[in-house]
């Protein structure tokens, strides 16, 4: 059975949703109305062109060498055995996380994305070294990731900010998908919106498409996890959740 993360001594922790003011409460009480299933659709078939867009219009500001990765997960440092081993990785989604991790001559990275474009910006970074980088865009929650990896490869897999946007439904393919592409005990690193996220709170009355899933007026869409959902969903795809918190910023780590 694999780990969510390996770190076998640290013990689960229960993540606490933020306690809501009263205002809080009784806009969501209020935006209870779902959007149509005809515009639901419309947004599932048009996910890939949506968030394509969005990475058009915010590339300056999306795409930046944020070097937390390795502060917030402490299995970043620890997945070595002995200093300078190798190790091989991949970001599902090319999020700016990846480039750190571009730095270091003993990591083959691997990274890939449902969207063309982001896959772009990651070849044109100036670290970008296809010797030691192979970045390439699969839809996870159809396409085998076996393609483009061997299997079961992976020392680590990351997947920060990227099931949110996946419709709940599908949540599970993801996660099976990169399962067989993981070495036998090695780790997903997982990081996203939890419930009660202030962004969750600035939806608008008519953007909601299912409990704790909202649609941006982008066409984008965003889902907002409990730590119990997140487990059930890891633990029903035989995965082992090791730590499952709530960072102070509403994410689920």
């Amino acid at each position: 059975m694999l780990s969510v993360e390996e770190m076998a001594s640290l013990q689960r922790k229960r993540l606490q949703a933020r306690i809501l003011s009263s205002e809080e409460e009784e806009k969501l009480k209020r935006d209870q109305a779902l959007v149509s299933n005809c515009k639901q659709q419309k947004l599932e078939k048009e996910a890939q062109k949506n968030w394509d867009l969005f990475y058009k219009r915010n590339s300056t500001n999306f795409f930046k060498d944020r070097h937390w990765t390795t502060r917030e997960f402490e299995d970043l440092r620890s997945c070595r055995e002995f200093e300078d081993q190798k190790l091989t990785i991949l970001e599902a989604g090319c999020w700016d996380c990846l480039f750190p991790f571009l730095e270091d001559q003993n990591i083959f990275a691997y990274a890939c994305d449902f969207f063309p474009r982001a896959v772009e910006y990651v070849k044109q970074n100036p670290l970008y070294d296809s010797e030691r980088h192979k970045v390439f865009q699969c839809d996870l929650t159809k396409d085998d990731l076996l393609e483009h990896v061997p299997p079961e490869s992976m020392d680590v897999v990351m997947l920060i900010f990227v099931l949110s946007a996946v419709h709940p439904d599908k949540m599970h393919l993801v996660l099976q998908n990169i399962y067989q592409a993981l070495k036998p005990g090695k780790s997903v690193l997982f990081r996203d919106s939890g419930l009660y996220d202030h962004t969750m709170l600035r939806f608008k009355a008519g953007s909601k498409l299912g409990e704790n899933f909202y649609a941006r007026q982008d066409g984008t869409r965003s889902y907002f996890f409990t730590d119990e959902f997140l487990a059930r969903l890891f633990t029903d795809t035989d995965y082992k959740a090791v730590v499952n918190e709530g960072s102070p910023g509403g994410s689920v780590v």
